[in-house]
């Protein structure tokens, strides 16, 4: 026989602590959803479901409505200023085809993956107006055009690639004898490039040299390929960290006295933002082309949008892991904006961000004409700041 057990009042203490009461939710408060596979495959479905999904879903649904207000502001927005100088700029249609202007930057590691391709679409098409990138991230582009990257693994011994003269790069294998077309591609460029420096005082600043390079290489794969097309300026002011370094090293050997200008460069990057009506950021990693997108915009009191996307903490004080907020406190975007941090490796997130956004309105006509003068657009009323910036390209 088992004595039935006596019922007694739950600990107050208890009680208190389990049953707290509720603040009834706000009315607009957003429920969190995920996305229903019963419905069948809808991939876009799928991404804009995000947005309720909750933790680095949502900033990512967050990043994508980021940058479809930033590709959608125009001048016209904005009451015309009655301190404006620029008498085009008082003109209803310039206002409208007045657009924010956009700096997109990325690490060499990205060129080397296959987010490469996702990059050379929005320079082919001009969605983008300014590119900022490491030295490596110019390089292994124009390499790629000579030789392939294959996928390899992270866990190869570097010992036993180095025998094999084969280079990882994560999980990617690049060999040694890419580098040696490479310098055999770039040498008789750079003679020529000195050879101008000596018979028309032609200054090379780093993004001088990117847009020859981008027009020698004469490929449709390359991005700065249709970054020479297309007259975007690629800034690149560590352009010597990397084998492009090595190989101007390698020519101050061969054939010295090339110079190479950063400071006409440091001029154009920041006149880039100081003249644009509206700024954005898209910065895939850290580092260097962080810090010289966010730097040039402090230039104009801070980017008017901005979307990171990198895998970097701040608890070090890096400039890779600072959030958006602190580039707040610096001035670098405006106190107003509503910047989005994804906390992500770029390789997964990017060509997600680009398939929500840039291409979806590509392939449903939305960018139709931006072929024509999306540069021209977000440029306009530069006035001397986008006579600095030509003078670069």
């Amino acid at each position: 026989h088992i004595p039935c057990a006596m019922s007694t009042p739950i600990p107050a203490a208890a009680a208190e602590a389990v049953l707290v009461k509720s603040e009834q939710m706000p009315e607009d408060s957003v429920i969190i959803k995920g996305y229903d596979f019963n419905k069948g495959l809808n991939y876009s479905a799928l991404l804009s479901s995000y947005l309720t999904s909750g933790f680095q879903a949502t900033n990512f649904g967050l990043a994508v409505q980021e940058i479809r207000r930033m590709r959608a502001w125009r001048l016209s927005d904005e009451p015309v200023d009655p301190n404006e100088q620029d008498e085009a700029l008082r003109e209803p249609a310039v206002r409208a085809a007045t657009k924010t202007k956009i700096f997109l930057g990325y690490t060499s590691n990205l060129i080397s993956s296959g987010v490469r391709e996702s990059l050379r679409f929005l320079v082919q098409h001009r969605m983008v107006d300014v590119v900022v990138s490491s030295a490596g991230g110019v390089e292994e582009d124009f390499i790629k055009c000579l030789a392939h990257t294959y996928l390899g693994d992270f866990a190869m011994k570097g010992s036993a690639l180095r025998k094999k003269g084969i280079n990882r790069i994560g999980n990617m294998l690049v060999p040694n004898d890419n580098y040696c077309k490479f310098e055999d591609w770039i040498m008789p460029i750079l003679d020529a490039m000195l050879e101008e420096q000596k018979s028309q005082g032609t200054l090379w600043t780093p993004s001088k040299i990117i847009h020859r390079l981008g027009k020698e290489i004469n490929h449709e794969e390359s991005v700065y390929y249709w970054c020479y097309k297309n007259n975007i300026p690629v800034y690149s002011p560590a352009l010597t960290d990397g084998s492009l370094g090595d190989m101007i090293y390698f020519h101050s050997y061969k054939n010295p006295g090339l110079v190479v200008d950063i400071a006409s460069d440091l001029r154009a990057m920041n006149n880039e933002a100081v003249y644009a009506k509206h700024t954005g950021m898209i910065i895939l990693g850290g580092g260097l082309v962080k810090h010289h997108i966010c730097n040039a915009n402090l230039m104009r009191n801070g980017a008017d949008f901005a979307v990171f996307v990198n895998t970097a903490q701040e608890f070090d004080g890096s400039d890779a892991g600072a959030r958006p907020d602190e580039a707040v406190s610096w001035g670098k975007i405006r106190m107003e904006a509503r910047p989005v941090k994804v906390y992500g490796e770029a390789t997964l997130v990017f060509p997600l961000l680009v398939a929500e956004t840039f291409a979806k309105d590509f392939h449903a006509g939305a960018d139709a004409g931006a072929d024509a003068g999306a540069r021209a657009g977000a440029g306009a009323g530069a006035g001397a700041g986008a006579g600095a910036g030509a003078g670069s390209k």
